[in-house]
């Protein structure tokens, strides 16, 4: 994989990626407790093993109110194009304060990037049915019409729950960087791959090709 594997912070998880420091890492749970009390806060510590920086969760609730200003978000694939990746990092940077927000700017990025790999940009359900002609999985296309009928849907206000927005958001940001690792990443590796080969080896090649041609 060009990218580290993102997983999500999660209560009482004990390895994540942490939002400080965007590393997968082990945590350790401490409960915070009053000063100078035995009471407990209804508030958890959890320490990144990386960076030891801690995150604050409630116990009521299981939600991390701490960082509040630091994205969790999956970071951008180092093959992503430029213009997207500054589109997609303006999505990290709101899309815990506005997830409505950032889910248009993912779409954007969707949309930006089909225009990129050789589509129109103008409709993505006919763009990413081109790109699965032409190899992109199956199980791409089948997300995307899910967040492609939600997004629909966004445009009227008060049709789209929080929690439905909250899940779109967290399939868009997965999306674009497996639409990118598919289709920008894996063939560059193979391509890399492929100039590492002895001169011998790729002549062979071509001769086999040319005779499979005829």
């Amino acid at each position: 994989m060009a990218h580290d594997k993102y997983t999500a912070p999660a209560f009482n998880l004990k390895a994540f990626t942490c939002p400080f420091c965007d590393v997968y890492s082990n945590f350790s749970w401490q409960v915070l407790r009053i000063h100078g009390h035995s009471d407990e806060s209804g508030l958890r510590y959890a320490f990144c093993s990386h960076c030891q920086k801690p995150t604050v969760w409630m116990d009521a609730t299981h939600a991390m109110i701490w960082p509040q200003d630091v994205s969790a978000a999956p970071l951008p694939n180092p093959d992503m194009p430029a213009d997207i990746q500054k589109d997609y990092a303006e999505a990290r940077s709101i899309c815990g304060t506005s997830v409505r927000g950032a889910a248009a700017l993912l779409r954007l990025s969707i949309q930006k990037l089909c225009k990129q790999l050789g589509e129109s940009g103008e409709n993505i359900n006919a763009d990413i049915g081109n790109l699965v002609k032409k190899g992109l999985p199956i199980q791409i296309q089948q997300a995307l019409d899910i967040v492609r009928v939600t997004g629909n849907n966004a445009v009227h206000p008060g049709e789209m729950q929080l929690q439905e927005d909250l899940k779109t958001v967290a399939l868009l940001f997965q999306l674009v960087n497996l639409i990118v690792e598919n289709q920008i990443s894996q063939p560059k590796a193979v391509q890399e791959l492929y100039g590492k080969l002895p001169q011998g080896a790729v002549e062979a090649i071509k001769k086999r090709d040319g005779n499979a041609n005829n």
